[in-house]
């Protein structure tokens, strides 16, 4: 099997597109979430299309950061944004919000960046630095992405 360069993971969560919505586009609380996250400084708040932000990040013991960009933040809809490291581009991440009966279908979307010019500097920094060569990311993301939509699935379903 080759390379996978995107991936999707959904649940439906037993919330409102726009409370599940703002949980996710709180950027700071993002390492209550993420099993891999672990603080992200938003230097400008509040959020919102443009804004930047640094996420600092651990996997074991392996420790390293993102600098980050919000390309679409839009209430109850869709909240994206895109990480990379010394000006290199790494991965798009994306959550989708969808009225789904009484709740929510919340698409968390991922996206691997890694192409052309500097892509060979980025993966190999991203093995170096977050442990995890192309071809294995996939599963580290799968797995993050599945505790993340759970982690965020308990909270917007919590009483207020």
């Amino acid at each position: 099997m080759g390379r996978q360069w995107s991936l999707e993971e959904s649940v439906v969560v037993d919330a409102a597109p726009e409370v599940v919505y703002r949980l996710v586009a709180n950027l700071r609380d993002m390492g209550r979430w993420s099993p891999e996250c672990r603080r992200v400084w938003v230097p400008r708040p509040p959020v919102g299309t443009g804004s930047r932000f640094v996420g600092f990040n651990r996997r074991g013991p392996f420790v390293w950061f993102t600098t980050g960009r919000v390309s679409a933040a839009r209430e109850g809809e869709e909240f994206t944004f895109d990480v990379g490291v010394f000006g290199l581009p790494i991965a798009r991440w994306g959550y989708h919000f969808a009225a789904e009966g009484a709740g929510t279908r919340v698409t968390e979307t991922w996206q691997d960046l890694r192409t052309g010019r500097g892509s060979r500097l980025a993966e190999i920094l991203g093995t170096v630095f977050a442990g995890t060569n192309p071809e294995r990311r996939i599963a580290v993301n799968r797995h993050g992405m599945r505790t993340t939509l759970d982690r965020i699935a308990r909270a917007a379903a919590a009483p207020a």
